[in-house]
């Protein structure tokens, strides 16, 4: 099946990042158009994220992470309150996987598989 996967790794820590809260959007005439809202696992994924009842589409996407709320939780004050990752999907017929690492004071992301 067709979908968007994500996961969070705390790379300050070297561990999965617990309980972010990660919201996924579509773009739709120019408007975000909220899909789904999932908070990450003990591993760091979030497998709420895409249900068996979702539709992948070709267009634009936003992953937003609620990198304050995970920082709070583990006592660390972080830079950036919320990380936004947009990204195009151009065939509706493969799998993306949008990783997000995380430092208080940086983050990254890529394509993963």
């Amino acid at each position: 099946m067709s979908k968007i996967t994500s996961h969070v790794l705390d790379s300050s820590r070297g561990k999965p990042a617990q309980g972010v809260p990660v919201a996924l959007d579509r773009n739709a005439d120019g408007k975000w158009v909220e899909l789904s809202k999932a908070q990450t696992n003990s591993d760091g994924r979030v497998p709420e994220l895409w249900t068996e009842a979702m539709k992948l589409q070709t267009g634009i996407y936003r992953l937003t992470f609620d990198t304050q709320k995970y920082f709070e939780s583990i006592g660390v004050k972080g830079f950036y309150p919320s990380v936004a990752i947009v990204f195009e999907i151009p065939d509706a017929a493969q799998h993306y996987h949008v990783p997000l690492l995380i430092s208080p004071f940086s983050y990254s992301t890529y394509r993963g598989s």
